[in-house]
């Protein structure tokens, strides 16, 4: 199964969803796409098999993707303090694949019934979801 790990600015959440989804996903084969080379470097580090960076990578990684993961943010324009650019954006929210997008209330967007829980917490839902997916790959699309 290829999954899209997709952050931006620090990587630091995409570098932590690499990790988990690495030791929870058996067959994964995870792909970061960073907004930035910062975010691409973190994620590789976390474990990533391979990473790109930019627009044109984000686009080609969801034509090609079975899962996309990483914030809310990424199928929004001009969020991730305006790393996420419209086409980026589109390409996420047109993909085929299977979005697993983490909720937060940040960058001008408020998601409403995300309460107050942890960063974690999200994140251990999130790769929940994947390894279920991953059990289940022929029923994805």
């Amino acid at each position: 199964m290829k999954i899209a790990v997709v952050d931006g600015q620090g990587g630091k959440l995409g570098r932590q969803l690499v990790e988990k989804i690495s030791a929870s996903v058996k067959n994964a084969e995870i792909l970061a796409i960073g907004t930035n080379s910062a975010a691409s470097a973190a994620m590789l580090k976390g474990g990533a098999d391979a990473a790109a960076t930019g627009e044109n990578a984000l686009i080609v990684a969801c034509r090609k993707a079975d899962v996309i993961v990483g914030p809310v943010g990424i199928a929004i324009a001009d969020a991730l303090m305006g790393e996420i650019t419209p086409a980026m954006a589109a390409a996420v929210g047109s993909s085929e694949a299977v979005r697993v997008l983490l909720p937060f209330n940040k960058c001008d967007t408020y998601i409403a019934g995300v309460g107050n829980i942890s960063l974690s917490e999200i994140i251990n839902d999130a790769v929940a979801k994947i390894a279920d997916l991953s059990e289940n790959v022929d029923k994805i699309r």
